[in-house]
């Protein structure tokens, strides 16, 4: 095999890239899956898991007794460690950078049990735990790795951007195979070269055809021929796929403050795992958390809408609720419901402010407190809408902002919401389109129920203040 052409001599060109014709075969490129390779992802995937749990239970019987307490202990750590990330299968193998947070995990679990045991037992406990959770998590990262020199249990990657970083990358994973890592070819704008260890595949524009017809488990975005900006999209796009996404920073070859447990590496090279929105159970958490808290506030504010909607309806002698089709997410359309705010003739379809003499003082002041949007509680309940998520848009609007604005139409992966984070941050009525959907598109990369909950918060605390004028 020839040396690879330096492509980026500009990023990443002092890379050695020697030819290496004693590289094991390719596997052969094609959509079908080899008979053991579903079974290889449950092994692989349940392998910490497992370790863990055989770890904690040992130590309780190691610990030397038995009872609730301890059984809870045991399922708190467990717990505790799946919903802090530490059940991730890496590609770097290394259980060393997780020993910290195993270390606090083990420790801070005995508080909601510490007041049912002794404390000499107690410690006792902890340190067995910890002493056979990271034993056993060394014995399967061990029998893994060893598994993946042998060809067992690995899985099919992808690499986007064919530059001289991407061909070393794919040279990389085929010389280390404790990896795990099968790499099946490129994907970079522009014309194939014909000096890569792999095959090109398409642009990135494909990604989602090519991991769903051969498999793809992992995919390495390296540095694109193209634009970063134009992978965003398509990464965006690519959330559903049943594949890890992991990144080449710009500078990966210096220290980043992040803790080493939440990155990967490939012989040296680190890589940032990209976030995932679903499947469930995260927005299945989210439904249920939107159906509990509307159910609840409805119900609170059932008396103060019926007063609204008498007002409104002696002041303007017009039916109280306002309906309104405006897009809610994922290709959606529904009708929303709002307390009639204008008295004059418009178009509220087209027009995108409103003037002040086509509102009575009672319509201006349940704009300013958004107490008008009380009724969409009814669509959050319905499901067409959430409590928290990008504000719904008129669809006039929404073909508009999409044709000109880039990642505009990003925002809609996600349920509209009837408060979000752009809103908190005051970009609300005539503000900056642009970075409300900049702020729409970072709620919906970092979504948690958490932050769902400090952005309801600071909702309920802007209505103590006044707020600027809203469309």
């Amino acid at each position: 095999m020839a040396e690879y052409t330096q492509a980026e001599p500009a990023a990443g060109s002092h890379l050695p890239l020697p030819a290496h014709p004693e590289s094991a075969p390719l596997p052969p490129l094609t959509g079908m899956r080899s008979p053991g390779e579903r079974g290889s992802r449950i092994i692989g995937g349940a392998a910490l898991p497992a370790a863990d749990a055989l770890g904690l239970a040992v130590a309780i019987g190691v610990a030397g007794r038995f009872g609730t307490a301890p059984v809870l202990y045991g399922l708190v750590v467990f717990a505790v460690l799946a919903a802090s990330g530490q059940h991730r299968l890496r590609i770097c193998l290394r259980v060393s950078d997780q020993v910290g947070r195993i270390l606090t995990v083990v420790a801070l679990s005995l508080l909601p049990v510490l007041p049912w045991l002794p404390a000499g037992y107690a410690v006792r406990l902890a340190l067995c735990s910890a002493g056979l959770v990271l034993a056993c998590r060394y014995a399967a990262c061990a029998a893994l790795r060893a598994a993946h020199s042998r060809d067992l249990l690995t899985e099919p990657a992808l690499v986007v951007g064919a530059g001289t970083l991407g061909a070393y990358m794919g040279d990389l994973m085929r010389r280390h195979p404790e990896f795990g890592l099968r790499p099946q070819g490129y994907l970079d704008y522009g014309a194939p070269r014909q000096d890569l260890p792999l095959p090109t595949l398409g642009t990135p524009a494909d990604l989602a055809e090519v991991v769903n017809r051969l498999g793809i488990r992992r995919v390495i975005i390296c540095f694109a021929e193209g634009r970063d900006e134009d992978l965003i999209s398509v990464l965006r796009a690519s959330r559903p796929l049943r594949a890890q996404v992991s990144v080449v920073p710009r500078f990966y070859e210096a220290g980043f403050a992040v803790p080493r447990s939440c990155l990967d590496e490939i012989w040296g090279i680190p890589l940032i795992p990209l976030r995932r929105i679903g499947p469930p159970p995260g927005l299945w958490v989210k439904r249920v958390l939107d159906v509990c808290v509307a159910a609840i506030l409805l119900i609170v504010a059932a008396p103060v809408l019926a007063v609204l909607a008498a007002a409104i309806r002696l002041q303007s002698g017009q039916v109280p609720l306002f309906r309104q089709v405006r897009q809610t997410g994922n290709g959606e359309s529904a009708t929303v419901l709002k307390l009639r705010t204008l008295s004059g003739p418009s178009d509220p379809d087209t027009t995108w402010t409103v003037d002040a003499t086509q509102c009575s003082r009672l319509g201006q002041w349940l704009r300013v407190t958004h107490l008008d949007e009380l009724p969409q509680l009814v669509n959050v309940l319905r499901g067409e809408m959430s409590l928290v998520g990008p504000r719904p848009e008129r669809p006039y609007f929404a073909e508009q902002f999409g044709r000109e604005m880039p990642r505009y139409s990003d925002r809609g992966r996600m349920r509209a919401g009837m408060t979000g984070w752009a809103q908190v941050h005051g970009l609300h009525g005539d503000t900056s389109v642009f970075e409300r959907a900049r702020f729409d598109n970072q709620y919906i990369e970092y979504w948690s129920p958490w932050l769902d909950a400090v952005i309801l918060a600071r909702t309920l605390a802007a209505t103590f203040r006044r707020p600027g004028s809203k469309r």
